[in-house]
């Protein structure tokens, strides 16, 4: 960890030489001669290179300490501990060894039996729960949206959520007189269920292997591709067969009057949000947007973008935390590059456990097994004004 403060330091410094560079070099218009914006450019890109580095280390510190758990239970002098009951179902150690067992094609008539709890409508099995957990946080690390939603399970059919359309009020009443009736309005927001799948494909050979690790490949492959197009379609999806994007539901805060971006613009989106929203409220956006952000200033002279000196800690535009991904829009016309919200009100609908099928056939001829991964989920914004976009001009 000293090894990441030390790079947090290094991080913060470099931004203090590009901020100075960049005041010493702009001209009266602002603009950089072409060397200069090579030589500023430089510096940015170290910056960036030293927050990877940073989120590298620190996702290996987590990985090292969940590593470095007990794998086993100390022996105790009862041998039966009535605290820790057998699980049951798809927790059970049993069903765990049955489903990979089917995976590596090692079924026995019990275990088929045993698998029969899990068994999908499509004709694979349900993931072991505790393989389903490993590859619910593979999936909050490759999603963004992820780590940042609110996700809820649902078993079937759609999630019908009340939303608060309207709001009662108070008024003011004479002594003795009628209280007139106010109250709240609510409308229906409903969460189903879109499939998303992959095809994995294993050689015979290391299926063969026992050093080889199915569950940990699986979890990784899949985390990987299914991770990306969730983060896709969370950002922004249109809704037909896929989750309903961010970006596509939340309402207008801000339209720009220029084709760059301002400093007003973002005070504009930042105020546009209510008051609440703002106290738990995400900058999110692209990396190719950032990099004009941090060049722009306050009305003392203080630069927007400000990098995280601390573990645990974002980097903050506006003293809020920032985000970014690859599938939020870049700046062009008309286009929404900024969200800025609570982005606790985008839910995000897991239905029952992802589900897993070995094709025995399909690669046969070029001595690989297939298998087939599938899972069902929804996500949309719950309550469009808790989240804010801001859209450039036409």
């Amino acid at each position: 960890m000293d090894k990441v403060l030390e790079l947090r330091e290094k991080r913060a410094k470099v931004w203090d030489q590009a901020k100075k560079f960049l005041d010493e070099k702009s001209g009266e218009n602002g603009i950089l001669s072409p060397e200069d914006t090579a030589t500023y450019e430089k510096m940015e890109a170290e910056v960036v290179a030293l927050g990877k580095e940073v989120e590298r280390l620190e996702r290996q510190s987590v990985l090292d300490l969940e590593l470095s758990k007990a794998t086993t239970n100390a022996i105790r002098n009862t041998p039966e501990n009535k605290n820790d009951p057998e699980k049951q179902g798809r927790a059970s150690r049993e069903y765990d060894r049955a489903f990979w067992n089917a995976m590596r094609r090692q079924t026995t008539e019990s275990a088929r039996n045993t698998l029969k709890i899990g068994e999908d409508s499509e004709g694979g099995y349900l993931a072991p729960d505790e393989f389903g957990r490993t590859l619910i946080e593979a999936l909050e690390e490759e999603n963004l949206m992820r780590s940042i939603a609110k996700i809820i399970k649902t078993s079937s059919g759609d999630r019908k959520i009340p939303v608060v359309a309207s709001k009662g009020t108070a008024s003011w009443v004479d002594e003795e007189g009628p209280i007139p009736e106010s109250d709240d309005s609510f409308g229906i927001m409903s969460i189903g269920a879109y499939k998303l799948a992959t095809m994995i494909k294993v050689s015979e050979e290391l299926l063969q292997d026992s050093v080889f690790n199915l569950g940990t490949y699986i979890a990784k492959e899949f985390a990987r591709r299914i991770g990306q197009r969730e983060e896709e379609a969370f950002i922004t999806g249109d809704g037909n067969g896929k989750p309903t994007g961010l970006f596509g539901s939340a309402e207008l805060g801000h339209t720009t009057t220029a084709a760059t971006l301002k400093f007003d613009d973002l005070m504009d989106l930042f105020y546009s949000l209510k008051s609440p929203y703002r106290k738990k409220a995400t900058f999110i956006t692209n990396d190719a947007t950032i990099k004009e952000i941090r060049k722009l200033k306050d009305g003392n002279g203080q630069y927007l973008w400000q990098p995280s000196v601390r573990a645990g800690e974002p980097d903050t535009i506006l003293n809020r935390p920032v985000k970014t991904s690859s599938h939020v829009p870049i700046i062009e016309a008309a286009s929404k590059p900024i969200a800025f919200g609570d982005t606790s009100y985008y839910w995000i609908a897991d239905r029952q456990g992802r589900s897993f099928q070995r094709l025995n056939e399909l690669y046969a001829a070029t001595g690989q097994v297939g298998f087939k991964a599938t899972q069902r989920v929804d996500g949309k914004l719950i309550l469009p004004e808790a989240v804010k976009v801001l859209q450039m001009k036409a």
